[in-house]
């Protein structure tokens, strides 16, 4: 889904896996691991979603870049 954010673009969740795939703005994709739906729900709603990526979600799940 894309979003309005300076720093990301899209955001996309699957659940039944638990993987959050986030694309920045400057084109980088990485997908998170284990990330609940609620999480993955808040981050929709925040306000700012480079802040909430930042306090919530950087370093606390495993990535990998796509």
């Amino acid at each position: 889904m894309q979003v309005q954010s300076t720093a990301i673009a899209d955001i996309d969740y699957t659940p039944e896996h638990g993987k959050l795939f986030v694309t920045f703005n400057d084109g980088d994709e990485y997908v998170y691991v284990g990330v609940p739906e609620r999480v993955s729900a808040a981050f929709l709603r925040a306000p700012s979603k480079g802040r909430f990526f930042q306090r919530v979600i950087r370093d606390r799940y495993p990535y990998n870049r796509v």
